[in-house]
């Protein structure tokens, strides 16, 4: 069942919510609970019933282990065997769900081999709630849980608006949360939030994700066809699903807070405006949150572990160069977790790489004294513009299904067939011809240019000037960890600040007003990015 369909929004969400408050408000706060796990379970099952059995069998298998490694009755020997072995089953499922055809196909590849086996079809959400239960037994196994029954449990990994592509929740974000009694009486402030938040990434999601994926379909389309796509069009294209695969997170990163908080729980922000970030570094703090949050705290530290074994020069310098290894290793991860193929461990690698490159150039910068040490606003701009382009380039792998596709791609961005324009411009700048720019027709059928220039320039405008919807509901604490003094990175934000969102009759007409264009513009069966990992 999709956040962005008829059946949730009219029928699944209002029943769910209807059922859970006159359950918790008339005293009955484990059946609420019982309601909302029921709710879940069939929120998931709603699209293949056959693989619920996974679901059940994966929380039952890690509520189990979280017992014994919360006992401090077994030994630790018991205990770090019941760690190993919980990761293991986890990524060996992970890994045969997801990863064995891509395995098996890339053996026939090398080798030369035939095997052939069935496709096998990846069940829902398994990486998210893989990690998330990852989380926990390591978190059960420092001594940062306590358990609090089978009931939250299950519900801290199945609650439905983040079960399908997070935010990568940790249990003691979500279960001290069931277990305040405030949650279950009735309060209008997260009706009003809840329903806001949700509108707003809706919106997002039918009018702004959906819209522009007409302008970035075609043209890996076309390229994956064999058609020599020109300059223009190919870097359109290129932007054009930067935009929607921006946009598209965004939009389900809302729609699962807002969910969320119209049952008064708070999830984590998972998404903070990253292309406002003025480095790589910054915009991988920003994006996917809880993702980069799961890397960094429990592969980090084994991945540094493992690189302080390799020869790389003296004691000081080998440091830095694990470090500048470690965000390579770690994005490559990233990469394989997104998706099964190649490609993707192509897009993690030049991700890591351009980590690497920008913690060699912060390093340089501070041997070079304190002068140098922060960037100027008009560095921190420039550093914008070049982690836009190179985060455009990087999606090229990321979007496209292998690497000859990849590679069509790629060739007319980089000017393989010279720079040009369409050739509507010509009477305008037709003088830039002196300077080798030619003037072409697009080759995409059906790609109007001026029309996907005014789509990406007119996104690009919203994403570095309008307000986040976290920005624009700061003072009714929109997420869990939401800071409003460390999201505020451009100094227009602060003039938004004069418009906040309040809960008026003037504001719910306009999010009314904004429902009705989201709902209109609902598309059957399209789906979020994020399902296919």
């Amino acid at each position: 069942m999709l956040f962005n369909s008829y059946e949730f929004i009219f029928l699944f969400l209002p029943i769910v919510l209807l059922g859970f408050y006159l359950l918790g408000g008339n005293g009955y706060a484990r059946s609420a609970l019982v309601w909302l796990l029921a709710a879940s379970l069939f929120f998931y099952g709603w699209w293949n019933p056959s693989y619920l059995w996974l679901l059940v069998f994966s929380i039952a298998f890690n509520y189990v282990l979280g017992l014994i490694l919360g006992r401090e009755t077994f030994s630790d020997r018991v205990r770090r065997l019941c760690l190993v072995v919980g990761v293991l089953v986890n990524l060996s499922l992970l890994g045969y769900y997801k990863y064995f055809n891509f395995f098996v196909g890339s053996v026939n590849d090398v080798f030369g081999t035939g095997f052939d086996l069935k496709e096998i079809l990846l069940p829902l959400a398994i990486s998210f709630f893989t990690f998330q239960q990852i989380a926990y037994l390591v978190d059960t196994h420092r001594g940062k849980t306590k358990e609090r029954g089978f009931l939250k449990y299950c519900l801290f990994v199945s609650f439905f608006p983040q079960l399908i592509a997070g935010p990568i929740v940790h249990y003691n974000e979500i279960v001290p949360q069931l277990d305040d009694r405030k949650i279950f009486k009735f309060k209008a402030e997260d009706l009003a939030v809840g329903l806001t938040i949700f509108t707003l990434g809706l919106f997002k999601k039918t009018v702004f994700a959906d819209g522009v994926s007409d302008f970035a379909n075609p043209v890996f389309q076309a390229a994956a066809q064999g058609t020599d796509l020109t300059f223009f069009e190919s870097w359109l294209g290129a932007f054009a699903f930067q935009l929607q695969i921006y946009f598209d997170f965004s939009a389900y990163s809302d729609m699962a807070i807002g969910s969320a908080r119209l049952f008064g729980i708070l999830l984590p922000l998972n998404f903070n405006s990253p292309y406002k970030s003025s480095n790589i570094s910054q915009f991988w703090n920003r994006n996917h949150m809880t993702l980069t949050r799961f890397l960094r705290d429990y592969l980090s530290k084994p991945t540094f572990s493992v690189l302080r074994f390799l020869p790389l020069g003296d004691k000081r310098h080998s440091r830095q160069r694990q470090l500048y290894l470690s965000s390579i290793v770690i994005m490559v991860a990233s990469g394989i977790w997104h998706g099964s193929g190649w490609t993707f461990v192509v897009w993690g690698l030049i991700n890591g790489v351009y980590l690497a490159l920008y913690q060699i150039w912060r390093d340089v910068r501070k041997t070079l004294g304190k002068k140098f040490a922060r960037p100027t606003r008009a560095e921190e701009l420039l550093g914008n513009l070049i982690m836009l382009v190179a985060a455009v380039i990087s999606l090229v792998f990321f979007r496209a299904q292998t690497f000859k596709d990849a590679i069509a791609m790629l060739k007319p961005m980089l000017g393989s067939d010279g720079i040009s324009l369409p050739g509507s411009l010509e009477k305008v700048v037709g003088f830039l011809g002196a300077v080798g720019i030619q003037f072409k027709g697009t080759v995409t059928p059906g790609f109007s240019s001026l029309t996907a220039l005014v789509w990406v320039v007119g996104l690009l405008a919203i994403i570095w000037f309008a307000p986040s919807t976290q920005q624009w509901l700061q003072e009714y604490k929109p997420a869990l960890d939401y800071d409003p003094l460390l999201s505020s990175p451009s100094p227009i934000d602060r003039l938004w600040k004069r418009v906040q969102w309040k809960p008026t009759p003037l504001w719910g007409a306009i999010v009314a007003a904004i429902a009705i264009v989201a709902v209109i513009s609902i598309r059957p069966q399209s789906e979020f990015l994020y399902f296919q990992f």
